[in-house]
Parts: structure tokens; sequence; C-alpha cells
């Protein structure tokens, strides 16, 4: 069986990937500050009983006109919302509320479990704002916000009503693959979990526009991925965003008016 782990390897092939890391959580902890000085900032709403299970709230400086999430990345094994909280700034500044939840990571959890995490996170956080319903999530989170739009997983009619879009950036969306990567001592994947969780095989999905992102930068094995969940579903489109690698394409959700944000939020 092949050996796919260099396929799926990110860092090495992006200059100055150690750099990254760092910057975000700078930039992250600089944006909560200012909301939280702004009285913006809701941290760690719990939404189950792990410590993982909370969200943190960003508002905007008007009414919410809905709800924008975003679950980051990591291949389901690193990272927390924590890092990631200025790429709330975009949608806010559409007027969306924007939650970022953490979740339980592999190997203390299955990546079923955290699909399962994430789907009671944003029925949480759609409790406490009202309105339209969007989605978007990078790397993992692409995978994690994908698997919303499947019927396997029991939403309400509520949500069947209010979700409006989704936007998997640089998503993972056939785990298959994965099995066959070093990272797999720690995801335990087998045949029947890495089919049950890729969304290119489950076809009655909820006929949400869903946009499935990716740099052309990328490493060929991620926009694979993404030209898969296009050709898979019906109501996914591909977009490839030239010169961008899989570390600085979510940057744009910082902007209101690029592109990405727009594909978010409108």
């Amino acid at each position: 069986m092949e050996d796919l782990t260099d396929a799926y390897e990110n860092g090495k092939y992006i200059e100055g990937a150690a750099d990254f890391p760092p910057r975000w959580d700078a930039s992250a902890k600089a944006f909560r500050d200012r909301l939280i000085d702004e009285d913006r900032a809701e941290l760690d709403i719990p939404y189950g009983p792990n410590e993982r299970h909370r969200f943190d709230l960003f508002h905007p400086n008007i009414a919410p006109v809905g709800l924008a999430v975003f679950v980051h990345g990591g291949y389901w094994k690193a990272f927390d919302k924590s890092t990631w909280s200025h790429l709330a700034a975009g949608a806010l500044e559409h007027g969306f509320a924007v939650a970022m939840p953490s979740y339980v990571l592999a190997p203390k959890a299955r990546i079923s479990q955290i699909t399962q995490d994430v789907h009671l996170a944003i029925d949480a956080a759609a409790q406490r704002v009202a309105g339209p319903i969007h989605l978007a999530g990078h790397s993992a989170g692409g995978h994690l916000v994908s698997r919303m739009l499947c019927r396997d997983l029991k939403w309400d009619a509520c949500f069947h009503e209010r979700i409006v879009r989704v936007v998997s950036i640089s998503g993972l969306h056939d785990l298959r693959p994965l099995m066959q990567t070093e990272m797999n001592g720690i995801l335990g994947l087998d045949p029947t979990e890495a089919a049950a969780e890729s969304a290119v095989l489950h076809k009655d999905n909820i006929p949400v526009p869903i946009t499935a992102w990716v740099g052309g930068a990328e490493r060929p094995a991620f926009l694979d991925q993404s030209r898969w969940l296009a050709d898979a579903w019906h109501n996914a489109k591909l977009v490839i965003e030239s010169d961008r690698h899989h570390f600085d394409v979510i940057e744009a959700l910082e902007q209101a008016q690029s592109p990405l944000t727009k594909a978010f939020v409108g």
C-alpha cells in the first residue's frame, strides 16, 4: 500500500511555515483583547461536558444579521479556537455574530466524535443568535463544516431552514487516503469510519450552496480533495485562489471585502 504521508504534508512545502502559528496567536490575542475592551466578546461558552467543549462568540457593533461559524483545522489533532479569533473580522464587518468552537482532539476523540462536537457547538451557538447561519472551516475544519450538510446528522427543522451557505477552505472530503499516512497512528481511522466521515460519499446531502475553496499553490492532494467534493455534490462549486498555499489561504477572512469573506457571508 502506497505511503501518502508526504502527499498530505503542508508545512514542509511552505516557506517560513514555522512562523505562521505564533503570528496567528499574536493576531488572535490582539483581536480578542480589542473586542473584550469593546464588550463585544463572550469567551469559553460551554456546549458540552469536556473542557474543550467551549466556543467564543464575537458580536458586531449592530444587532446581528445572523450567525457565522468558523471551525479551525489542524488535522483534527492540533490547535483550538484561540488561535483564529482574528479571522472573525471580515464577517463581523458584515454584521454577523461569529462563533468559533474548540473540540476534543484526536487521539482522545475519533473523527466521528469530533463531527458530533461541532454539531453540538453550532446548535448551541444558534440558540444564542437569531437569523441565517453561515459555516466556514479550514482544512480539518473544512471537512467538519461539509459534514454538517450530511443527512446522517440529526438536526431539527430549524437548522434546515436557517442554514444559508457553507465554505470549506482547503477541506478534506474523502478521508480514505488518510489511512495511508503516518498521522493515522493518531487519528485511528479504519475503513468503516473513513467512509462514513467522507462527505463525498454522502450523496443525499442538504442542498445548501457550498464552496470548495482552495489555494492554487497547495499540495496536489488538497486540490484533489476540493475537486472531489465539487464533482460529487451538485450543490458544490470549486474556487481555486491562485498563489495561495495552505497556511495563507485563510488570511482573507480578516477583510470584509475579500472574495473569500463574500463567499462566506455575502
